[in-house]
């Protein structure tokens, strides 16, 4: 696949449908090649890098079944859809067992090739990610890991913001890791020498997170022993990350548009307010405009702090980073603890790249590290995942019993796994004989 454009040889003896297919190929920018004959095929796929075969089943002298042994037997790499306008069950299975990733039966619909055709496109894009063993330099920038449009996106947000001084507001999942691009934005920025501090702003309780963030004299209230200086004085100079910034009060975000207008702040109990050089970045997992609509969040401030966005994507929308992330924590864990990197089958990878990701990249990497910890065996396959990746049926439960009969039904159960041994079966459920008699109904009893 040469930037990004898919090749693909067409090769089916009836001209009428290979001007037909092409045509609607050409209509999703594919470059196509086509031939009406296996002879044919085989001199095109010499001669150019194709990267899907779409072939008819039926053509004189040659089949299409033996056009895909040969394509499975000589090249690795590509992939092949079987059409055909005399389908057959045997003839479907042999074309799948030959190698073949789909199988049309015409005449098929224009949804119905694309699909087939985006399912292909799919298996060659995790292949080519599951075979890298290293991440590429070109997949980290500023301390994260990406290839995907949506995070070049924000790479390149970030590069403008290192450049000059503007607030920022992060917005994203929470996971998604707000905080590392506040950190690359300041360690990347002329203030880089002077101090980074990241504030959770939804961690601290509202009647402690003036104090916290202003400071405040000695004396100014009950327990005020000593003058503490607070996160924007440490800050002066450098970089304060004020995280959950949607949490903050009313009152609160008046304060701060007060920092941010006259770029001074007032530690309880002083006399005067302090001149402090704070760049500020903000995150937040709401939707700030909604919360002004509503009327929980300042109007002013909002737009105050919204001078550069930088919208980090949740990771159900960076399919292939799934793939790169996996690899790289799977790596850093297997590393710290002495431990081989364990590979992942490709099916494994797709039911990771299906899977929703709600937790983002934390979860991500905690599921890493847990599978370095857990799996021994070199190779993880999809039974190795937990429950929620997997495709499980799903069977409807009888909810309609009554409690009475759900305990009946587990003591007869526990009864059965210890051979009716009720000494046993009593120890098991925490009772003593007398009471699992009690429960028992009579015919089970007896």
């Amino acid at each position: 696949m040469t930037d990004n454009r898919l090749t693909i040889l067409v090769v089916d003896d009836s001209i009428d449908s290979l001007e037909m297919i092409s045509r609607k190929l050409k209509k999703r920018d594919f470059s196509v090649f086509t031939a009406t004959n296996v002879a044919d095929a085989l001199s095109v796929l010499e001669k150019t890098d194709i990267d899907l075969v779409i072939t008819d089943f039926k053509m004189p002298k040659v089949s299409g079944l033996e056009l895909i042994r040969h394509i499975n037997e000589n090249y690795k790499q590509l992939k092949v859809v079987m059409i055909t306008g005399y389908p057959t069950i045997d003839g479907a299975v042999e074309a799948v067992k030959s190698g073949a990733e789909e199988y049309l039966i015409k005449p098929f619909t224009d949804e119905e090739l694309y699909k087939a055709i985006d399912e292909v496109v799919e298996k060659i894009r995790t292949e080519s990610l599951t075979e890298v063993t290293q991440i590429p330099d070109t997949y980290q920038s500023y301390g994260l890991i990406g290839n995907s449009q949506s995070m070049n996106t924000v790479f390149h947000a970030i590069e403008r913001s290192t450049a000059i001084y503007a607030t920022v507001l992060i917005t994203g999942e929470s996971g998604t890791g707000k905080e590392l691009v506040a950190r690359a934005i300041h360690y990347h920025s002329p203030r880089s020498a002077a101090p980074f501090v990241a504030v959770n702003c939804g961690a601290i309780p509202e009647n402690l997170l003036e104090s916290e963030l202003f400071g405040f004299m000695k004396g100014a209230f009950t327990g005020a022993h000593e003058t503490r200086a607070g996160f924007f004085i440490i800050a002066d100079g450098g970089t304060i990350f004020l995280d959950e910034i949607s949490e903050t009060s009313l009152s609160m975000q008046v304060k701060l548009l007060r920092v941010l207008q006259d770029k001074q702040v007032s530690m309880i109990g002083a006399k005067q307010s302090r001149k402090v050089d704070v760049r500020i970045i903000a995150a937040t997992n709401k939707n700030l405009a909604k919360l002004v609509d509503q009327g929980h969040f300042r109007e002013d401030l909002f737009y105050r702090l919204n001078v550069i966005t930088i919208d980090l994507p949740p990771l159900r929308e960076r399919n292939d980073d799934v793939i790169i992330l996996t690899k790289y924590f799977l790596e850093k864990y297997a590393k710290e603890i002495g431990k081989k990197t364990p590979t992942l089958t490709e099916n494994a990878f797709l039911a990771l790249k299906n899977y929703s990701w709600p937790g983002n990249v934390r979860e991500l990497e905690n599921f890493a590290h847990r599978l370095v910890i857990m799996i021994d065996h070199p190779t993880i396959d999809v039974p190795d995942l937990p429950e929620a990746m997997r495709y499980c049926i799903q069977v409807d439960k009888d909810y309609t019993k009554s409690l009475k009969d759900m305990e009946a039904e587990y003591i007869r159960n526990v009864l059965a796994s210890v051979e009716g041994n009720k000494s046993k079966a009593a120890q098991i459920l925490g009772i003593d004989r007398k009471t699992l008699r009690s429960k028992l109904p009579d015919k089970d009893e007896e």
